[in-house]
Protein backbone atom coordinates (compact mmCIF):
# COMPACT_ATOMS: atom_id res chain seq x y z
CA UNK A 1 0.00 0.00 0.00
CA UNK A 2 1.12 3.54 -0.57
CA UNK A 3 2.25 6.05 2.12
CA UNK A 4 -0.44 8.37 3.15
CA UNK A 5 1.36 11.20 2.07
CA UNK A 6 1.84 9.75 -0.97
CA UNK A 7 -1.74 9.08 -1.87
CA UNK A 8 -2.81 12.40 -0.96
CA UNK A 9 0.24 13.70 -3.29
CA UNK A 10 -1.26 11.85 -6.01
CA UNK A 11 -5.23 13.15 -4.70
CA UNK A 12 -4.04 16.67 -5.39
CA UNK A 13 -3.00 15.71 -8.69
CA UNK A 14 -6.00 13.87 -10.31
CA UNK A 15 -8.13 16.54 -12.36
CA UNK A 16 -11.60 16.45 -10.60
CA UNK A 17 -15.05 18.00 -10.68
CA UNK A 18 -16.65 15.66 -8.37
CA UNK A 19 -17.19 18.10 -5.94
CA UNK A 20 -19.80 19.65 -8.63
CA UNK A 21 -21.73 16.62 -9.37
CA UNK A 22 -23.46 13.31 -7.97
CA UNK A 23 -21.55 10.41 -8.22
CA UNK A 24 -24.78 8.41 -9.37
CA UNK A 25 -23.19 6.22 -12.68
CA UNK A 26 -19.44 4.96 -12.98
CA UNK A 27 -19.61 5.55 -16.09
CA UNK A 28 -20.30 9.20 -16.19
CA UNK A 29 -17.43 10.11 -14.37
CA UNK A 30 -13.82 10.90 -15.97
CA UNK A 31 -11.09 7.85 -15.26
CA UNK A 32 -9.11 10.57 -13.42
CA UNK A 33 -12.32 10.98 -11.27
CA UNK A 34 -12.16 7.28 -10.58
CA UNK A 35 -8.68 6.83 -9.60
CA UNK A 36 -9.41 9.73 -7.17
CA UNK A 37 -12.01 7.88 -5.03
CA UNK A 38 -9.96 4.67 -5.01
CA UNK A 39 -6.96 6.74 -3.97
CA UNK A 40 -9.08 8.68 -1.38
CA UNK A 41 -10.36 5.65 -0.09
CA UNK A 42 -7.34 4.28 0.16
CA UNK A 43 -5.74 6.47 2.15
CA UNK A 44 -8.49 6.72 4.78
CA UNK A 45 -8.44 3.06 4.84
CA UNK A 46 -4.37 3.09 5.80
CA UNK A 47 -5.14 6.31 8.27
CA UNK A 48 -7.43 3.99 10.30
CA UNK A 49 -4.74 1.22 10.01
CA UNK A 50 -2.30 3.60 11.34
CA UNK A 51 -4.94 4.77 14.36
CA UNK A 52 -5.38 8.18 13.27
CA UNK A 53 -9.07 9.83 13.76
CA UNK A 54 -10.32 10.96 10.52
CA UNK A 55 -12.96 13.42 11.77
CA UNK A 56 -13.53 15.43 9.23
CA UNK A 57 -16.88 17.02 10.38
CA UNK A 58 -17.59 18.26 13.69
CA UNK A 59 -21.53 17.25 13.90
CA UNK A 60 -23.66 16.96 10.75
CA UNK A 61 -26.49 14.43 9.25
CA UNK A 62 -26.13 11.65 7.10
CA UNK A 63 -29.54 10.46 5.54
CA UNK A 64 -30.08 6.90 4.88
CA UNK A 65 -32.94 6.26 2.37
CA UNK A 66 -33.20 1.96 1.98
CA UNK A 67 -36.14 1.12 -0.31
CA UNK A 68 -34.52 -2.55 -0.25
CA UNK A 69 -33.17 -5.07 2.14
CA UNK A 70 -29.16 -4.62 3.18
CA UNK A 71 -26.62 -5.73 5.21
CA UNK A 72 -23.53 -4.87 3.68
CA UNK A 73 -24.09 -1.71 2.14
CA UNK A 74 -26.63 0.10 5.01
CA UNK A 75 -23.75 -1.06 7.25
CA UNK A 76 -20.84 0.20 4.98
CA UNK A 77 -23.33 3.24 4.87
CA UNK A 78 -23.35 3.51 8.89
CA UNK A 79 -19.28 3.43 9.07
CA UNK A 80 -18.77 5.64 6.36
CA UNK A 81 -20.58 8.53 8.05
CA UNK A 82 -18.96 7.37 11.44
CA UNK A 83 -15.57 7.67 9.93
CA UNK A 84 -16.12 11.13 8.68
CA UNK A 85 -17.72 12.08 12.05
CA UNK A 86 -21.64 12.63 10.56
CA UNK A 87 -24.13 10.76 12.75
CA UNK A 88 -26.66 8.61 11.00
CA UNK A 89 -30.51 9.05 10.57
CA UNK A 90 -32.83 7.19 8.78
CA UNK A 91 -35.42 8.35 6.57
CA UNK A 92 -38.17 5.83 7.30
CA UNK A 93 -40.76 6.35 4.67
CA UNK A 94 -43.42 4.77 6.36
CA UNK A 95 -43.77 6.93 9.25
CA UNK A 96 -42.78 10.25 6.73
CA UNK A 97 -45.14 12.77 5.32
CA UNK A 98 -44.40 10.88 1.98
CA UNK A 99 -47.80 8.15 3.09
CA UNK A 100 -49.36 11.84 2.81
CA UNK A 101 -48.39 12.83 -0.42
CA UNK A 102 -45.27 15.06 0.22
CA UNK A 103 -43.48 16.02 -2.44
CA UNK A 104 -40.19 14.71 -3.43
CA UNK A 105 -38.97 18.41 -3.94
CA UNK A 106 -40.21 19.39 -0.20
CA UNK A 107 -38.93 15.79 1.62
CA UNK A 108 -35.29 16.09 0.00
CA UNK A 109 -34.86 20.07 1.52
CA UNK A 110 -36.55 19.06 5.03
CA UNK A 111 -34.67 16.68 5.83
CA UNK A 112 -31.46 18.56 4.66
CA UNK A 113 -31.18 21.58 6.63
CA UNK A 114 -28.31 19.77 8.99
CA UNK A 115 -27.32 17.10 6.34
CA UNK A 116 -23.82 16.94 4.76
CA UNK A 117 -24.81 13.33 3.05
CA UNK A 118 -27.69 11.58 1.44
CA UNK A 119 -27.50 7.57 0.65
CA UNK A 120 -30.34 6.02 -1.27
CA UNK A 121 -30.66 2.84 -2.07
CA UNK A 122 -33.74 2.29 -4.81
CA UNK A 123 -32.89 -0.85 -6.99
CA UNK A 124 -36.87 -2.34 -6.89
CA UNK A 125 -38.27 -0.39 -10.05
CA UNK A 126 -36.65 -0.47 -13.20
CA UNK A 127 -36.73 3.03 -14.34
CA UNK A 128 -37.44 4.50 -11.86
CA UNK A 129 -34.60 4.03 -9.00
CA UNK A 130 -31.46 6.42 -9.99
CA UNK A 131 -34.67 8.85 -11.79
CA UNK A 132 -35.79 9.15 -8.26
CA UNK A 133 -31.91 9.59 -6.79
CA UNK A 134 -31.56 12.88 -9.69
CA UNK A 135 -35.27 14.14 -9.14
CA UNK A 136 -33.95 14.75 -5.19
CA UNK A 137 -29.63 15.92 -6.62
CA UNK A 138 -31.96 18.67 -8.41
CA UNK A 139 -34.34 19.38 -5.49
CA UNK A 140 -30.81 19.92 -3.64
CA UNK A 141 -29.28 22.11 -6.28
CA UNK A 142 -32.49 23.99 -5.89
CA UNK A 143 -32.99 24.15 -2.48
CA UNK A 144 -29.30 25.50 -2.12
CA UNK A 145 -29.23 27.83 -4.81
CA UNK A 146 -32.61 29.06 -3.00
CA UNK A 147 -30.51 29.93 0.29
CA UNK A 148 -32.67 27.47 1.88
CA UNK A 149 -30.32 25.06 2.66
CA UNK A 150 -26.56 26.16 4.07
CA UNK A 151 -24.64 23.69 2.12
CA UNK A 152 -25.39 21.15 -0.23
CA UNK A 153 -25.53 17.20 1.29
CA UNK A 154 -23.27 15.00 -1.12
CA UNK A 155 -26.20 12.55 -2.56
CA UNK A 156 -24.59 8.67 -2.71
CA UNK A 157 -25.94 5.83 -4.98
CA UNK A 158 -26.04 3.57 -2.55
CA UNK A 159 -27.40 0.75 -5.60
CA UNK A 160 -30.23 2.07 -8.10
CA UNK A 161 -31.96 0.00 -10.81
CA UNK A 162 -29.17 0.57 -13.45
CA UNK A 163 -25.76 0.49 -11.08
CA UNK A 164 -24.40 0.35 -7.82
CA UNK A 165 -21.67 1.93 -7.99
CA UNK A 166 -20.25 1.33 -4.42
CA UNK A 167 -20.30 -1.72 -4.88
CA UNK A 168 -18.43 -1.87 -8.12
CA UNK A 169 -15.52 0.35 -7.21
CA UNK A 170 -15.14 -1.65 -3.48
CA UNK A 171 -14.57 -4.54 -6.46
CA UNK A 172 -12.09 -2.58 -8.18
CA UNK A 173 -10.37 -1.61 -5.33
CA UNK A 174 -9.95 -4.88 -3.97
CA UNK A 175 -8.57 -6.39 -7.57
CA UNK A 176 -6.26 -3.38 -7.24
CA UNK A 177 -5.01 -4.62 -4.10
CA UNK A 178 -4.74 -8.38 -5.00
CA UNK A 179 -3.05 -7.83 -8.05
CA UNK A 180 -0.72 -4.92 -7.17
CA UNK A 181 -2.11 -1.66 -9.00
CA UNK A 182 -4.73 -0.31 -11.66
CA UNK A 183 -1.99 -0.52 -14.45
CA UNK A 184 -1.76 -4.84 -13.37
CA UNK A 185 -5.37 -4.53 -14.26
CA UNK A 186 -5.22 -4.19 -17.99
CA UNK A 187 -5.70 -7.20 -19.93
CA UNK A 188 -6.79 -9.46 -17.08
CA UNK A 189 -9.55 -11.44 -17.61
CA UNK A 190 -13.01 -11.40 -16.27
CA UNK A 191 -16.08 -13.43 -16.44
CA UNK A 192 -19.51 -11.92 -15.12
CA UNK A 193 -21.81 -14.31 -15.20
CA UNK A 194 -25.22 -15.23 -14.06
CA UNK A 195 -25.83 -18.16 -11.81
CA UNK A 196 -28.76 -19.98 -10.55
CA UNK A 197 -30.18 -18.98 -7.50
CA UNK A 198 -33.51 -20.71 -6.04
CA UNK A 199 -34.55 -16.78 -5.17
CA UNK A 200 -36.49 -14.06 -7.81
CA UNK A 201 -35.86 -10.91 -8.98
CA UNK A 202 -32.38 -10.12 -7.81
CA UNK A 203 -31.73 -6.44 -9.03
CA UNK A 204 -29.40 -5.84 -12.30
CA UNK A 205 -27.15 -3.23 -11.12
CA UNK A 206 -24.19 -5.75 -9.65
CA UNK A 207 -23.28 -7.29 -13.32
CA UNK A 208 -24.14 -3.94 -15.05
CA UNK A 209 -21.88 -1.72 -12.74
CA UNK A 210 -19.21 -5.02 -13.46
CA UNK A 211 -19.31 -4.16 -17.16
CA UNK A 212 -19.56 -0.68 -17.03
CA UNK A 213 -16.52 -0.04 -14.81
CA UNK A 214 -13.76 -2.92 -15.32
CA UNK A 215 -13.96 -2.17 -18.77
CA UNK A 216 -12.89 1.45 -18.28
CA UNK A 217 -9.21 -0.54 -17.37
CA UNK A 218 -8.61 -2.46 -20.10
CA UNK A 219 -9.76 -5.41 -18.99
CA UNK A 220 -11.05 -8.25 -21.33
CA UNK A 221 -14.91 -8.41 -19.83
CA UNK A 222 -17.08 -11.65 -20.65
CA UNK A 223 -20.43 -11.52 -19.87
CA UNK A 224 -22.10 -15.05 -19.52
CA UNK A 225 -25.57 -15.92 -19.27
CA UNK A 226 -28.57 -18.46 -20.25
CA UNK A 227 -30.43 -16.92 -23.50
CA UNK A 228 -33.12 -14.97 -21.76
CA UNK A 229 -31.23 -13.09 -19.11
CA UNK A 230 -30.09 -10.38 -21.15
CA UNK A 231 -29.02 -7.00 -19.14
CA UNK A 232 -30.43 -3.33 -20.41
CA UNK A 233 -29.10 -3.28 -23.68
CA UNK A 234 -27.82 0.56 -23.26
CA UNK A 235 -25.53 -0.38 -20.64
CA UNK A 236 -23.88 -3.59 -23.42
CA UNK A 237 -23.50 -0.32 -25.43
CA UNK A 238 -21.64 1.75 -22.91
CA UNK A 239 -19.29 -1.82 -21.81
CA UNK A 240 -18.75 -1.87 -25.71
CA UNK A 241 -17.56 1.79 -25.84
CA UNK A 242 -15.32 1.48 -22.89
CA UNK A 243 -14.17 -1.56 -24.12
CA UNK A 244 -13.09 0.20 -27.16
CA UNK A 245 -11.75 3.47 -25.29
CA UNK A 246 -9.63 1.36 -23.07
CA UNK A 247 -7.54 -1.07 -25.38
CA UNK A 248 -9.61 -3.61 -23.67
CA UNK A 249 -12.69 -6.06 -24.86
CA UNK A 250 -16.22 -7.15 -23.81
CA UNK A 251 -18.12 -9.96 -25.44
CA UNK A 252 -20.86 -12.08 -24.27
CA UNK A 253 -21.15 -16.04 -24.51
CA UNK A 254 -23.86 -18.82 -24.20
CA UNK A 255 -21.87 -20.61 -21.43
CA UNK A 256 -20.29 -20.79 -18.19
CA UNK A 257 -17.59 -23.01 -19.28
CA UNK A 258 -16.37 -21.03 -22.34
CA UNK A 259 -16.64 -17.54 -20.03
CA UNK A 260 -14.52 -19.64 -16.95
CA UNK A 261 -11.89 -20.39 -19.47
CA UNK A 262 -8.72 -18.75 -19.07
CA UNK A 263 -10.19 -16.36 -16.79
CA UNK A 264 -8.29 -14.27 -14.38
CA UNK A 265 -11.12 -13.26 -11.95
CA UNK A 266 -14.96 -15.12 -11.94
CA UNK A 267 -17.68 -12.96 -10.92
CA UNK A 268 -20.75 -15.84 -10.63
CA UNK A 269 -23.97 -14.13 -9.51
CA UNK A 270 -27.46 -14.21 -10.06
CA UNK A 271 -29.78 -11.64 -11.54
CA UNK A 272 -33.29 -11.54 -13.00
CA UNK A 273 -33.96 -10.38 -16.77
CA UNK A 274 -34.23 -6.65 -17.57
CA UNK A 275 -37.73 -7.57 -19.30
CA UNK A 276 -38.68 -9.46 -16.24
CA UNK A 277 -37.29 -6.45 -14.37
CA UNK A 278 -39.83 -4.05 -16.31
CA UNK A 279 -42.89 -6.19 -16.41
CA UNK A 280 -41.84 -6.83 -12.29
CA UNK A 281 -42.15 -2.59 -12.13
CA UNK A 282 -45.25 -2.40 -13.95
CA UNK A 283 -47.03 -4.93 -11.65
CA UNK A 284 -45.55 -3.42 -8.78
CA UNK A 285 -46.58 0.05 -9.64
CA UNK A 286 -50.36 -1.59 -10.15
CA UNK A 287 -50.56 -3.32 -6.83
CA UNK A 288 -51.46 -6.27 -8.73
CA UNK A 289 -50.34 -9.08 -5.90
CA UNK A 290 -51.69 -11.91 -7.82
CA UNK A 291 -49.18 -10.75 -10.87
CA UNK A 292 -46.30 -10.46 -8.42
CA UNK A 293 -47.06 -14.00 -7.44
CA UNK A 294 -47.51 -15.74 -11.20
CA UNK A 295 -44.23 -13.64 -12.69
CA UNK A 296 -42.68 -15.13 -8.89
CA UNK A 297 -43.75 -18.37 -9.93
CA UNK A 298 -42.86 -18.52 -13.64
CA UNK A 299 -39.20 -16.97 -12.50
CA UNK A 300 -38.49 -19.67 -10.03
CA UNK A 301 -39.40 -22.43 -12.94
CA UNK A 302 -36.92 -20.29 -15.61
CA UNK A 303 -34.38 -20.32 -13.29
CA UNK A 304 -34.71 -24.09 -12.09
CA UNK A 305 -33.91 -24.89 -15.87
CA UNK A 306 -30.32 -23.63 -15.47
CA UNK A 307 -29.36 -25.07 -12.18
CA UNK A 308 -26.02 -26.49 -13.99
CA UNK A 309 -25.29 -22.64 -13.80
CA UNK A 310 -23.13 -23.30 -10.70
CA UNK A 311 -19.73 -22.64 -9.61
CA UNK A 312 -17.87 -25.91 -9.11
CA UNK A 313 -14.65 -27.07 -8.94
CA UNK A 314 -14.73 -28.67 -11.93
CA UNK A 315 -15.50 -25.06 -13.24
CA UNK A 316 -12.89 -23.58 -11.66
CA UNK A 317 -10.14 -25.65 -12.88
CA UNK A 318 -10.80 -24.21 -16.21
CA UNK A 319 -9.20 -20.70 -15.55
CA UNK A 320 -5.92 -19.42 -15.61
CA UNK A 321 -4.15 -22.08 -14.01
CA UNK A 322 -7.18 -22.99 -11.90
CA UNK A 323 -6.56 -20.22 -9.61
CA UNK A 324 -8.89 -17.21 -10.78
CA UNK A 325 -9.76 -15.05 -8.21
CA UNK A 326 -13.36 -15.61 -7.12
CA UNK A 327 -15.89 -12.30 -6.20
CA UNK A 328 -19.17 -12.36 -5.01
CA UNK A 329 -20.79 -8.83 -3.65
CA UNK A 330 -21.97 -11.09 -0.84
CA UNK A 331 -24.62 -12.48 0.32
CA UNK A 332 -23.62 -15.71 -1.70
CA UNK A 333 -26.42 -18.96 -2.19
CA UNK A 334 -23.80 -21.37 -1.68
CA UNK A 335 -25.30 -24.61 -2.09
CA UNK A 336 -25.71 -26.79 0.75
CA UNK A 337 -25.13 -24.29 3.11
CA UNK A 338 -27.52 -21.32 2.36
CA UNK A 339 -29.49 -23.39 0.13
CA UNK A 340 -29.90 -26.67 -1.73
CA UNK A 341 -28.20 -25.26 -5.05
CA UNK A 342 -27.40 -22.36 -5.78
CA UNK A 343 -24.52 -20.17 -7.08
CA UNK A 344 -21.02 -21.69 -6.04
CA UNK A 345 -20.17 -24.82 -4.41
CA UNK A 346 -19.41 -24.71 -0.82
CA UNK A 347 -15.91 -25.69 -1.60
CA UNK A 348 -15.29 -23.21 -3.90
CA UNK A 349 -16.79 -20.25 -1.36
CA UNK A 350 -15.37 -21.64 1.20
CA UNK A 351 -11.48 -21.43 -0.52
CA UNK A 352 -12.42 -17.50 -1.30
CA UNK A 353 -14.59 -16.70 1.44
CA UNK A 354 -11.48 -14.15 3.26
CA UNK A 355 -10.59 -12.84 0.05
CA UNK A 356 -14.43 -12.40 -0.43
CA UNK A 357 -14.52 -10.91 2.76
CA UNK A 358 -11.68 -8.19 1.87
CA UNK A 359 -13.38 -6.95 -1.03
CA UNK A 360 -16.68 -6.24 0.84
CA UNK A 361 -14.11 -4.49 3.26
CA UNK A 362 -13.42 -1.43 0.90
CA UNK A 363 -16.88 -0.29 0.91
CA UNK A 364 -17.27 1.76 3.93
CA UNK A 365 -13.92 3.89 2.74
CA UNK A 366 -15.46 3.82 -0.67
CA UNK A 367 -18.46 5.56 0.41
CA UNK A 368 -16.71 7.58 2.74
CA UNK A 369 -14.41 9.04 -0.33
CA UNK A 370 -17.43 9.73 -2.49
CA UNK A 371 -18.72 12.16 0.49
CA UNK A 372 -15.08 13.88 0.77
CA UNK A 373 -14.75 14.40 -3.10
CA UNK A 374 -18.22 15.69 -3.07
CA UNK A 375 -18.02 18.03 -0.39
CA UNK A 376 -14.53 19.38 -0.90
CA UNK A 377 -12.86 20.90 -4.00
CA UNK A 378 -9.75 19.48 -2.76
CA UNK A 379 -10.28 16.28 -0.86
CA UNK A 380 -6.33 15.67 -0.58
CA UNK A 381 -6.07 19.22 1.41
CA UNK A 382 -8.26 17.72 3.76
CA UNK A 383 -6.58 14.48 4.52
CA UNK A 384 -3.62 16.50 4.55
CA UNK A 385 -4.39 18.34 7.69
CA UNK A 386 -5.87 15.31 9.65
CA UNK A 387 -2.37 14.36 8.62
CA UNK A 388 -0.97 16.91 9.92
CA UNK A 389 -2.74 17.17 13.14
CA UNK A 390 -1.98 13.10 13.15
CA UNK A 391 -4.71 12.70 16.75
CA UNK A 392 -4.93 9.20 17.64
CA UNK A 393 -8.79 7.57 16.83
CA UNK A 394 -8.15 5.43 20.24
CA UNK A 395 -6.46 6.97 22.91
Amino acid sequence: MNSIAGLIETINGLPSDLHSKDFLLTWEQKHSELQQVLSIAEALKAMRAENMATRVFQSGLGISVFRDNSTRTRFSYASALNLLGLAQQDLDEGKSQIAHGETVRETANMISFCADAIGIRDDMYLGAGNAYMREVGEALDDGFAQGVLPQRPALINLQCDIDHPTQSMADLAWLKEHFGGLDKLKGKKIAMTWAYSPSYGKPLSVPQGIIGLMTRFGMDVTLAHPEGYDLIPDVLDVARKNATESGGSFRQVSSMEEAFSGADIVYPKSWAPWQVMQTRTELLYANDEQGLKDLEKSCLQQNALHKDWHCTEELMKRTKGGKALYMHCLPADISGVSCEAGEVEESVFERYRIATYKEASWKPYIIAAMILARKYARPGDVLAQLLREAQPRIK
